[in-house]
C-alpha cells in the first residue's frame, strides 16, 4: 500500500539474503541449514495456501498450526483483499479441525508484524492454538518441538482438515 506520494507505507525488514523457511516449504525443499521447517509439518496444501505445524510449541499444549501464503508475502501489510479473505476462512477451517483431530475447549488465532509486533519469520504467518481452560498461553515462552512430535501433530490433524474441507464442498 502507497501513501499519497506513491512511497511504500512501511518499510521490510526482511534482510537482503534472507532465505525463507516458508518458501522453502512451499517449494518443497526444505534443505538450507537455517530451515527448521519439515515436510511432514505439511497438512494442507492448496494453490494459495499451505497449514502446517509450527516448529515450536508453547506450554503444555505445544502443537498448534500455521498459515501462510504458497507465495511470498512479508506482513499482513502485503496481503490483497482475496489472499486475507482466503487466510480467514482457511482458519476458521483449521479452528474446526483442530477442535475435530483435539478436543480443546477452545481455539485462539493471533499473528505479528515487523520486529517490534512479535514477527521472526518475515514472511505471513497466521498461528491457529487449540486452547484449554488456565493453560496461560500467553505467559509461555517458545519451545522447539522435535521433527517427529510435530509430524505426529499433522498426521492428527490433517485427516480432520480434510474432513472440515470435505464438508464445505
Amino acid at each position: 500500500m502507497l501513501d499519497a506520494d506513491g512511497a511504500p507505507l512501511w518499510r521490510s525488514h526482511e534482510p537482503p539474503d534472507y532465505s525463507c523457511p516458508f518458501c522453502s516449504l512451499a517449494a518443497g525443499d526444505v534443505s538450507h541449514p537455517s530451515n527448521r521447517c519439515e515436510l511432514t509439518d505439511l497438512v494442507h496444501r492448496d494453490e494459495d495456501l499451505l497449514v502446517f505445524i509450527a516448529a515450536d510449541g508453547f506450554g503444555p499444549h505445544p502443537g498448534h498450526a500455521m498459515i501462510t501464503p504458497t507465495a511470498h508475502r512479508e506482513s499482513l501489510y502485503d496481503l490483497d483483499d482475496d489472499l486475507a479473505a482466503k487466510i480467514g476462512i482457511m482458519s476458521r477451517d483449521v479452528a474446526l479441525a483442530i477442535r475435530l483431530a483435539w478436543d480443546p475447549e477452545g481455539t485462539s488465532v493471533r499473528q505479528h508484524n515487523e520486529p517490534a509486533g512479535n514477527q521472526h519469520v518475515w514472511h505471513y504467518h497466521l498461528h491457529v492454538f487449540p486452547r484449554y481452560r488456565d493453560d496461560m498461553l500467553y505467559r509461555h515462552l517458545r519451545e522447539p518441538m522435535a521433527p517427529e512430535e510435530r509430524a505426529r501433530w499433522a498426521e492428527q490433524l490433517r485427516p480432520a482438515l480434510q474432513e472440515v474441507l470435505r464438508r464445505k464442498a
